[in-house]
């Protein structure tokens, strides 16, 4: 008798929570996160960073529906300490630690080793792959890389590389300041949305965006994605966050949050029982805010499809 194995397939379903909606913790830093101990007095060491991340996913991922990780220290740390709650999805960072860089402004690459069976190995339930788009970006001069074309273009081999083993794709979009420009404002918002319509073309099962900055930036962003996004925190202080949340969900029609140091940033220089007291009385209680904000106005990613 001859069987036949099929790939497992993994769904948003495994990083969303029963009602189709993203309350994702993100802790993927990796050199940033050294810069963070750092502007708090401390020199961490890759053991320290590996125990932050621990800490923090014993705390928050009971009560999230997904968390996100780096594959150099958070992944590790976690499946060691067995410290990922049982109905909490993995997400794995697969873009290259190190960025480069032309004429002062990022360039994206991709390493091949870092694909969605690398994902799946180490027990990862989606890969998100980290760029830096300005669709807007002028045409590029002659003989200069095409910038925006090689951002696509990775995130094509990310999506296929996906579909062909079954793992959700998260892409997350940064805009940035082109050289000289001075990004704020009503620019950003067109940054953001143009960026965001460009991916958007592509068959990304979920985009992580910045938020474009008022309820008409939301709802001019919700205009032209038919696919899920979820708002990402961009270390605005929690307050902050939690009233953004309101305007992307209500507004943007947002599928989900994937915060971070909006919810743990003052862990860091903390150890030991003081870092377990903030996680339990303050870290843990953000999260639940955002969730209980989410629960109520989210669209689930299921219907967020047109």
């Amino acid at each position: 008798m001859t069987t036949t194995t099929t790939k497992p397939v993994k769904t948003l379903d495994d990083i969303a929570a029963d009602n189709g909606v993203f309350s994702i913790i993100a802790m993927d830093q990796r050199n940033t996160l050294r810069r963070m101990f750092t502007a708090v007095g401390l020199d961490a060491s890759d053991e320290d960073l590996r125990t932050a991340k621990a800490d923090v996913a014993r705390v928050l991922t009971p009560g999230a529906s997904g968390i996100l990780f780096d594959p150099t220290y958070g992944v590790p740390a976690v499946t060691q300490a067995g410290a990922l709650a049982a109905n909490c999805g993995l997400l794995v960072a697969a873009e290259p630690s190190e960025r480069q860089t032309f004429n002062g402004e990022p360039r994206t690459h991709r390493d091949p080793a870092l694909n969605a069976q690398w994902v799946l190995d180490q027990g990862g339930d989606a890969v998100k792959f980290f760029v830096q788009l300005r669709a807007d970006r002028p045409a590029p001069a002659a003989g200069a890389p095409d910038l925006v074309a090689e951002v696509l273009d990775v995130c094509r081999e990310v999506i296929a590389d996906c579909r062909a083993e079954g793992v959700p794709s998260v892409i997350e979009n940064l805009v940035y300041p082109l050289p000289g420009e001075d990004l704020s404002g009503k620019a950003r918002e067109n940054a953001i949305i143009e960026s965001a319509q460009a991916l958007n073309e592509l068959d990304i099962d979920l985009l992580k965006l910045e938020y474009p900055g008022s309820p008409e930036g939301c709802r001019r962003l919700a205009a032209v994605l038919d696919r899920p996004w979820a708002v990402l925190s961009a270390g605005v202080p929690f307050e902050e966050f939690s009233e953004v949340l309101k305007v992307a969900f209500d507004d943007g029609g947002a599928s989900g949050f994937i915060a971070g140091r909006s919810v743990w940033r003052e862990v860091l220089p903390l150890t030991g029982s003081a870092r377990q007291e903030f996680l339990e009385t303050v870290a843990r209680p953000r999260l639940d805010a955002l969730v209980s904000v989410a629960a109520g106005r989210a669209v689930p990613w299921t219907e967020a499809r047109r």
